[in-house]
């Protein structure tokens, strides 16, 4: 089992019981891990990658997404950020004073609507650094909370990064550590955190996947990541297309 099929399983395991997962074209992790919930439930969980031949209903692009998003339709949502701060606040701007950021993220886009409406978006970062999870972000791009009365129906849930699943408490606006994948601790986690977050009594080791889970990953679910990030299938989980797959 490789670290990237470690991380697609944990994703596929916060997605048992889900109905409807969305996923945008620039989350190979998540799609992976969507797929691979898909296939495990036998139909009863649907997953929808953008721009994918083979999962995409989308055929107006963008548009289709947040009519579904505002609809209701959606349950899942994966987001990322240049940085995330421990009351899950999302920073997709840049890094800097806006507007002289000096350092400029690939904006922000429709992330507001989906945090505010999607009653579950997992956050996604393979780099666990201070860099990412700063104490507080340089811009908002997408609030982690809302003030009372505020209608929002949607939020965060849960954050898997290369290191650990935390989840959120968005009663308290707070972190908890949950598990660490193999080969950190939870001191690693600490030290390359730069938010405080609150600790389980019973942090475990992630779980891995069994046998027969990572022979449906690699046979069945990575050609279909192929469709979609096929750089990703083959650096990150050694897909080898044949002839009739070009």
């Amino acid at each position: 089992m490789s670290h990237d099929e470690l991380l697609i399983w944990t994703i596929a395991r916060l997605l048992k019981g889900e109905r409807t997962v969305a996923v945008g074209s620039s989350s190979p992790t998540p799609a992976a891990g969507a797929l691979l919930a898909e296939a495990l439930s036998g139909g009863g969980t649907k997953a929808l990658i953008f721009r994918n031949n083979l999962n995409d209903p989308f055929p107006e692009s963008g548009s289709e997404l947040y009519d579904r998003v505002g609809q209701g339709r959606i349950d899942v949502f994966f987001l990322g950020g240049g940085q995330i701060d421990g009351e899950a606040n999302l920073n997709m701007v840049g890094v800097g004073d806006y507007p002289r950021n000096r350092v400029r993220f690939p904006g922000s886009h429709g992330t507001p609507v989906i945090y505010m409406l999607v009653p579950r978006v997992i956050l996604f970062r393979e780099e666990h650094s201070r860099r990412v999870l700063v104490p507080k972000v340089d811009f908002i791009s997408a609030p982690g909370s809302s003030p009372p009365g505020v209608f929002r129906p949607g939020g965060p849930s849960d954050l898997v990064t290369g290191m650990a699943h935390l989840k959120f408490d968005r009663a308290r606006g707070r972190f908890i550590l949950v598990s660490v994948h193999p080969g950190h601790s939870v001191e690693d986690v600490r030290e390359h955190t730069g938010f405080v977050f609150d600790i389980y009594d019973d942090v475990i080791e992630t779980p891995a996947p069994d046998d027969a889970c990572l022979r449906l990953l690699r046979e069945q679910v990575t050609p279909k990541v192929w469709e979609t990030y096929p750089d990703f299938a083959v650096t990150k989980l050694g897909y080898r297309p044949n002839a009739s797959d070009l």
